[in-house]
């Protein structure tokens, strides 16, 4: 894309260098001919005047009283009927430039000078503009590498932030670029992503919901036709054996479908290795903190490995580095650990500030609810996008402030391609 501009702007800074250039080029060419010939033809005028005026008073002709008005290097030449022609001054060989002017008594007065500094100047001048041509193409050709560095950045960074939505990360970006289009396409990607954000917050929360739902009332529909089996009526008993076994069906199919929602919700999810995840998705956010004083320290060691979608997971590092920034002080620690049981990362994101109120603690991750003036979206949305690549999000400590991901470790069968035995015995 920057090239092309690149080009483009070029492109049209030479064809207008070309179309303006060649004629002025022309003109100034032509000009110097014509002052020339203008200032020989007066000099020749005046000359012509005087000896008029020696013709008309039937006086010899001296020459020698018009010398003043012979240029240095030109040669006078006066011709008349039937008498030898009268010279002053002389003319080196080559070219010549001359103008005749008429006087009494049909003679002619003719003023000639060398063409080659005529010919000098002609050719300064188109130089000049040459070069005034040149200076506007360089000119251009700055003007053109900024204005192609100017649209190319912001075109690449909105590539960049459509493939992160593309990719989970909602967050929104504030970074505008000073052209009103592309400005306009960075306000539609961020409402974009609020209200993908949104959407997929409200979907697990109803798949949540839901399941939640009709599990709490299979279960009691359940213990009802326990109940009913012991009835001392054999019909009636058998009757609730026969619910019973199709209420045990649902219950089978809610699991399914449950399994296989999550499953669908996960597909997207692979093996991240946390060393190399970790600092990538924190780069932003450690020069932010150093413009406020304050530091990032990230702990991952070499070769642990968690099982997320890399998008999802990068939102949720923002989201929970975001409320660092905003509501926490000091030192911010970002820590990867093996969790306390087999299967399970956690990565732990705490900072030095005092940490969340025990009256808040039950609501921060309730949608809408915030206790510092923001739109209390973040974390409920992070803890969404954990669920939704089967880990959880937890405040594991109040003071200090400390939010806990929890991630399942990736198994063989999470790498796609890959045969794995299914003995683990060695051979």
């Amino acid at each position: 894309m920057r090239r092309r501009i690149l080009l483009a702007i070029l492109l049209a800074v030479a064809v207008t260098g070309a179309a303006l250039g060649i004629p002025l080029g022309i003109t100034a060419w032509q000009l110097v001919d014509n002052l020339t010939r203008e200032d020989l033809a007066s000099r020749a005028q005046q000359i012509a005047a005087t000896l008029d005026n020696e013709l008309a008073n039937a006086r010899p002709l001296d020459l020698r009283e018009v010398s003043v008005a012979v240029p240095a290097d030109g040669r006078l030449t006066v011709r008349q009927p039937e008498q030898p022609d009268l010279g002053y001054g002389a003319v080196g060989p080559g070219e010549i430039v001359f103008e005749t002017v008429p006087i009494a008594r049909q003679g002619t007065v003719e003023l000639a000078i060398p063409a080659g500094p005529l010919r000098t100047r002609q050719t300064q001048a188109t130089l000049a503009v040459v070069l005034l041509v040149v200076i506007s193409v360089g000119i251009g050709t700055v003007v053109a590498t900024v204005t192609a560095r100017r649209l190319a950045k912001p075109l690449r960074h909105v590539a960049e932030r459509a493939a992160k939505l593309g990719g989970g990360d909602f967050r929104p970006d504030d970074k505008r670029y000073g052209v009103g289009e592309l400005d306009m396409v960075a306000e539609a990607l961020d409402a974009s992503g609020m209200a993908l954000a949104q959407l997929v917050q409200r979907e697990r929360q109803l798949v949540g919901d839901v399941s939640h739902q009709l599990r709490s009332r299979l279960t009691a529909l359940q213990l009802r036709l326990e109940s009913l089996t012991a009835y001392q009526d054999t019909e009636v008993a058998d009757e609730a054996k026969a619910a019973q076994e199709q209420a045990d069906r649902l219950a089978e199919a809610l699991d399914e479908l449950l399994a296989a929602a999550r499953a669908a919700s996960e597909v997207s999810a692979e093996p991240l290795d946390l060393a190399e995840t970790l600092p990538q998705a924190t780069e932003e956010w450690r020069q932010l903190l150093r413009s406020q004083n304050r530091h990032l320290r990230l702990r991952a060691p070499e070769g642990m490995m968690a099982r997320a979608t890399p998008g999802r997971f990068r939102e949720v590092i923002g989201v929970l580095l975001d409320n660092a920034v905003r509501h926490g002080a000091g030192t911010v620690y970002l820590t990867a650990r093996r969790g306390d049981t087999d299967g399970t990362v956690v990565v732990d994101v705490t900072d030095g500030g005092t940490g969340v109120l025990d009256e808040l603690a039950p609501h921060v991750f309730e949608r809408g609810f915030s206790g510092g003036g923001s739109t209390g979206v973040g974390l409920a949305l992070a803890r969404a996008l954990v669920e939704a690549d089967g880990g959880r999000l937890e405040l594991s400590s109040k003071r200090p402030a400390t939010f806990s991901i929890f991630l399942r470790v990736p198994r063989p069968v999470d790498v796609a391609g890959v045969s794995w035995p299914s003995d683990r015995r060695p051979r």
